[in-house]
This record gives structure tokens, C-alpha cells and sequence, in this order.
């Protein structure tokens, strides 16, 4: 049984983290700068769309705080008790954003409800002048993350950041209808438009960090092609026990038993071994890969066999 680590594991990987790091950082203390001031204008105009953007930006602050965090907790080394070191620390905070999330959606919602009953005078000029404000420091967050966004936990983060400048623009439109059609009620309105957009955003991080925890197939890795892959290989006679992870959003695992053609040397061995991890880190984008060699005699379950025909394929 041999393991492998890809490269990502090297100095590339190690400077994107340092650079997610640095962005998050930064991004944290703008988002708490616009969280202010929404606080403020929300409270000054009594807009609840502005009010609403404010906690969807407490939430934001909150995200991005938690994104650090983990980025910088799933750095530590491997443990007796860990492993596999604290990589998934980012999908449990991806997973509790995107919970948050879905949370604020829904108490968003049902404020804006009661005020499509009992609509609410707004400042407009105020709320125009602080929504502004908002889109412009919040897409430059976003900006600056979107380099990171293969990564589920900085992807959460960057979700928020860019709900929450979508959400400033439509607080942008809103006071321009109150402003010159002084037509109020479309404040709860955007309000509830902002919810659901929320809410979606929040619903594919929530499912793709479950998949993870899951220990689900990659999505961007067909596990048919890999089966059929590594027993094309001269010398394997079958495979099994194959399975495919992550370890986060951008690191995957996959552990195989492979059954090979008569005794091999050691050295011929090692040349299969070594083959099926170029395979799987080349083409696949597996860098943990972890490979048990077999001869024909060895016991295993025949249903845990790799068939051909079996349908892999993914539903």
C-alpha cells in the first residue's frame, strides 16, 4: 500500500492561502465599515430594505470572520487525532455561513411581509446615498475574492459579500421609485426579492458542503471514467474497493484496491503504484491517492469487484 500527495500540498498551494488570507482580512474590515453605516442610514431613512441589507451584512462580517478563521486553522499539521489535519474546518464554516444564511432570508421575509400590510414612510436621499456606498465596497470585496472562489469556504464568504451588493442595488432602485413615485411599498418588496436571492446562494453552498461531509464523489470527477481509467493500465487485472473524496473543496482523496497479473517484482510494483497516481493526478485532479496491490489469490468480496457494466455513471 503506497499514499501520495499532489503538488498542491507544495509552495503554490501554501502562497493562495496566504494571499485567501490577506483578502479576507481586508475584506473583513470593509464589510464592517458599510455595516456601520447601513446601521445608521437604515435607522435614519427607516428603510427596511436598508435595514434588512444591514443584517444580511452582520452576517457578511460575521462570514468573513469565520472564513479566516478557517482558512488559517486548516493550515495546522496533521495530528495523532487528525490525521488528515483540519482541512474540512472550511466546510464547516462554509456550512454554518451558509446556514446563517438561510436564517436571515427568512427573517427578512417575514418583516417584509408585515410592512406590505402596514407600509412605512422612507428617506430615499438617505438610503440612495448608503446603498451606493454599500455596491461599491462590496463588489470591490468580491472582486478581490474571485481568484479564491474555487474554494467552498471563501466562495461561501464571497457569496455573502455579493448577495449583499446585489442586494445594495436593489435598495439603490427602490429609492428611486420612492423618489419620485413616493410609492413606499416597494421597499418590503426588494425586500423580499433580496431574501430569496439570499436564500438560493445559500441553498448550493449548504448542498455542496454537505456533499464533502458526505464524503460524496467530486462532482468535476466522474468515478466511471476513473474505474475504467486504472484498469486499462497494463498489468491490472481488476480493481476494487475504489472510493473518491475531499478532504476540502479543492483537495481530493481516492483509495483503491487494484488486482494485478501474476507475481510481480517489488520494482514492477512500484511502476503500477506510481502509474495510477500520475493517472489520477493528471487527469482527474486527485492529489491523495492511496494504492493496495493484490494478486488473484488474495480473499476479498466479489461485490465490491469493479464490473464494466455495472452502471457508475452518475444519477
Amino acid at each position: 500500500m503506497q499514499h501520495h500527495h499532489g503538488p498542491e500540498s507544495g509552495h503554490v498551494h501554501d502562497h493562495s492561502i496566504h494571499v485567501a488570507q490577506d483578502k479576507l482580512k481586508q475584506a473583513l474590515v470593509l464589510a464592517f465599515v458599510v455595516l456601520l453605516a447601513e446601521v445608521i442610514g437604515g435607522l435614519w431613512s427607516n428603510s427596511l430594505a436598508l435595514l434588512s441589507d444591514a443584517v444580511h451584512m452582520l452576517t457578511d462580517v460575521f462570514a468573513l470572520f469565520i472564513a479566516w478563521w478557517a482558512v488559517r486553522k486548516s493550515q495546522s499539521p496533521p495530528t495523532g487525532a487528525m490525521t488528515f489535519g483540519y482541512h474540512r474546518t472550511a466546510i464547516l464554516a462554509a456550512l454554518f455561513n451558509a446556514v446563517t444564511l438561510i436564517v436571515v432570508a427568512v427573517v427578512i421575509g417575514t418583516e417584509a411581509y408585515r410592512r406590505l400590510n402596514q407600509p412605512e414612510p422612507v428617506n430615499s436621499t438617505v438610503l440612495l446615498a448608503t446603498a451606493a456606498m454599500g455596491v461599491i465596497i462590496n463588489l470591490y470585496i468580491g472582486w478581490g475574492m474571485r481568484n479564491a472562489s474555487h474554494n467552498l469556504n471563501i466562495r461561501s464568504a464571497m457569496l455573502h459579500v455579493l448577495g449583499d451588493a446585489a442586494a445594495s442595488g436593489g435598495v439603490i432602485l427602490g429609492g428611486l421609485i420612492i423618489m419620485t413615485t413616493g410609492w413606499t411599498l416597494v421597499d418590503p418588496i426588494i425586500s423580499i426579492l433580496i431574501a430569496l436571492t439570499v436564500a438560493a446562494g445559500a441553498w448550493r453552498v449548504t448542498r455542496d458542503s454537505c456533499l464533502v461531509l458526505m464524503e460524496a464523489t467530486p462532482p468535476s470527477v466522474e468515478f466511471s471514467q476513473v474505474a475504467k481509467a486504472i484498469q486499462s493500465i497494463p498489468g491490472i487485472r481488476s480493481l476494487h474497493d475504489l472510493h473518491i473524496w475531499s478532504l476540502s473543496s479543492n483537495r481530493h482523496a481516492m483509495s483503491v484496491h487494484v488486482v494485478v497479473d501474476g507475481c510481480l517484482t517489488v520494482a514492477h510494483t512500484q511502476r503500477l503504484i506510481q502509474e495510477v497516481e500520475t493517472l489520477a493526478g493528471e487527469r482527474f485532479g486527485i492529489g491523495h491517492v492511496t494504492v493496495q496491490i493484490e494478486c488473484p489469490e488474495s480473499p476479498h468480496d466479489e461485490e465490491d469487484m469493479f464490473a464494466l457494466d455495472r452502471n457508475w455513471s452518475r444519477h
